[in-house]
């Protein structure tokens, strides 16, 4: 277990300290904030892709590894939102302009897709196949549903 809190462990302290250095101190340049918002995104991907691969049969099962995969996804899906701040419309991002014009949705989509990425965090814990399988649908339907109103399809 004390395997699985270290690397967790540095990802919230390093969390953590992203999180302090943005409340003391904006963005300097919008390419900071789109940069921030992607890196989140892409490694939050990266980790439920993990889980895709072992829900596809593509990987083994093993309990500890999705948890742990879960568990970095869900903690990342709380931190891309700060960097949709005004003015990172433009510039190298794949963001819709509706994120800024109908922001009410795009929260509502982000909480969305937050509560189904905990959820799934929770249910990984649990070690149930067939429980993560149908929570990674229901966390995947929430990233897919904001990915088609905000994001562009290039």
């Amino acid at each position: 277990m004390q395997s699985l809190l270290k690397p967790f462990a540095g990802l919230v302290l390093v969390a953590g300290v992203v999180g302090a250095a943005h409340a003391q101190s904006p963005f300097a340049k919008p390419e900071q904030a789109i940069k921030y918002r992607q890196s989140a995104m892409f490694i939050m991907a990266q980790h439920f892709g993990r889980i895709g691969a072992v829900v596809k049969g593509e990987r083994p099962y093993n309990k500890d590894e999705v948890a742990k995969n879960a568990a970095v996804a869900e903690e990342m899906s709380k931190l891309p939102w700060e960097g949709f701040a005004a003015g990172t419309d433009k510039g190298e991002t794949h963001a819709k302009p509706e994120i800024w014009t109908n922001a009410a949705k795009f929260k509502s989509a982000a909480e969305k897709m937050e509560q189904e990425m905990d959820k799934l965090a929770q249910v990984a814990k649990g070690g149930d196949l067939n429980a993560v399988k149908a929570q990674f649908g229901a966390t995947g339907k929430a990233c897919k549903a904001c990915h088609d109103d905000f994001k562009k399809q290039d």
